[in-house]
């Protein structure tokens, strides 16, 4: 009971229910078994390494959703890969610009940021910070992992370049929908939609992991979504889709014992656990992602 003391305080000062919005790693079940890998499956490993936003590339912008407006994120993003992604970003700008991450590799990784609630931040009274209802200090994140791996039941096919991709969902709170993934380090195996409690000398640790099924044809659709969609339980892609290397970004953080923290969120969303997401746009040259996918359908383990 000593050692959860602080992480109460946490939730108490958030001034948020601990039964709503956190939970105990140590509570939150193993889930079932992975799925199984059949014959002809691509078992290979590919890492990117992007840094961790050492530079700091924050803003309030998303070029996915909100093309041409600034602050149209509502809430402020961090980012690795490409440095010049912001509103005005296209693909254009995207592959003239240098890049955080290793062998080429120009694409933009983003995400809310996370902040630490009991104190002011830089932004307080700006765009997609207090302004916005986001308010506290950012907490740059301790390491980022950018990895692809490939599907359970057959080959994967390279991603085309330019294509956009969304994970989670920055409405979950009213939509009921939502695919965030928090967890401690010790505990990579288990995944909650609430903020986890985490103990002393664990981080803190956001999964994103992306579609990987592509319907072929296109890099964008009218709801950012539609082109691609997530495999079945089984690890089969839709019909009419195909499997694509599949992008995990994982970032951890220091949280400090006992201090409150919240994700940035639309201001309607409460700053809700369940709304954190993700955005990725692929920016590799091809000559790079075709080496990606003969990795993982070749079964090596790759960087």
């Amino acid at each position: 009971m000593t050692r959860l003391l602080p992480l109460l305080l946490v939730v108490l000062l958030a001034g948020c229910d601990a039964d709503e919005r956190f939970v105990a790693i140590d509570e939150v079940p193993v889930p079932a078994d992975a799925v199984a890998v059949g014959e002809g499956a691509s078992t290979g490993t590919f890492t990117v390494d992007c840094g961790r936003n050492e530079t700091r590339h924050l803003n309030a912008d998303n070029m996915v959703i909100a093309p041409g407006k600034p602050f149209g994120a509502h809430h402020t993003h961090e980012y690795v890969g490409n440095v010049s992604t912001d509103h005005t970003s296209t693909d254009q700008s995207l592959a003239a610009a240098p890049t955080t991450c290793a062998g080429g590799d120009l694409s933009t990784y983003y995400w809310p940021v996370l902040r630490l609630t009991d104190r002011g931040g830089h932004d307080a009274h700006a765009p997609g910070g207090g302004a916005h209802g986001n308010t506290g200090e950012v907490l740059a994140p301790a390491t980022v992992a950018v990895s692809f791996t490939g599907s359970p039941v057959g080959k994967v096919v390279p991603m085309p370049r330019f294509l956009r991709m969304i994970t989670g969902d920055p409405a979950a709170l009213t939509s009921g929908s939502g695919t965030a993934k928090w967890s401690c380090t010790g505990y990579e195996d288990r995944h909650t939609d609430r903020y986890p409690m985490c103990g002393d000398g664990r981080r803190v640790l956001r999964t994103y992991d992306f579609p990987s099924c592509w319907d072929g044809r296109n890099t964008d659709s009218a709801s950012h979504r539609a082109h691609t969609a997530f495999p079945a339980a089984n690890g089969a892609c839709p019909q009419g889709t195909f499997p694509i290397p599949r992008l995990r970004v994982r970032v951890a953080y220091d949280v400090p014992s006992g201090r409150p923290f919240a994700l940035d969120s639309f201001p309607e969303q409460n700053r809700d656990p369940r709304t954190d997401h993700a955005m990725f746009v692929n920016v590799m040259p091809d000559a790079l992602m075709a080496r990606i996918a003969a990795c993982l359908n070749q079964g090596g383990t790759c960087s």
